[in-house]
């Protein structure tokens, strides 16, 4: 059985926005890699809105745990690509929405992105 343990040094800065520092992983067999999802349905269409594009990631991110047997619940790990620092609160808020509570590990890197029309992308790494 897989078990998780959040983990916040006390002598580190401890996390704002709801995510674990660390998270320790024991049990797991099966580790899965996400590669970056994008803001795009699978009919092609990007919506305009950052939350939008921010919820269909999430959702594409679904989609690839459940092909996989997993759901959210056995996410590690994501590393989210914005494009403009001005998406870092709208990212929070709709992460904290979407995860409800999970502890994952997390890291948040402003950059440039592949197609001008996505305003972020997300990868994760997930374990069973």
């Amino acid at each position: 059985m897989t078990s998780r343990r959040a983990i916040h040094a006390p002598d580190a800065p401890q996390s704002k926005g709801g995510y674990a520092q660390a998270l320790e992983v024991t049990g797991a067999t099966r580790t899965l890699y996400v590669s970056g999802q994008i803001p795009e349905s699978a009919d092609g269409k990007v919506p305009e809105d950052f939350e939008s594009q921010a919820r269909l990631c999430w959702q594409n991110i679904g989609a690839q745990l459940r092909a996989a047997g997993m759901t959210l619940d056995n996410l590690v790990k994501a590393t989210i690509f914005l494009s403009d620092r001005r998406y870092a609160m709208p990212n929070r808020t709709v992460r904290n929405e979407v995860l409800a509570g999970r502890e994952i590990a997390l890291t948040v890197i402003i950059c440039d992105i592949f197609d001008d029309k996505w305003l972020l992308e997300i990868e994760a790494i997930a374990a069973a």
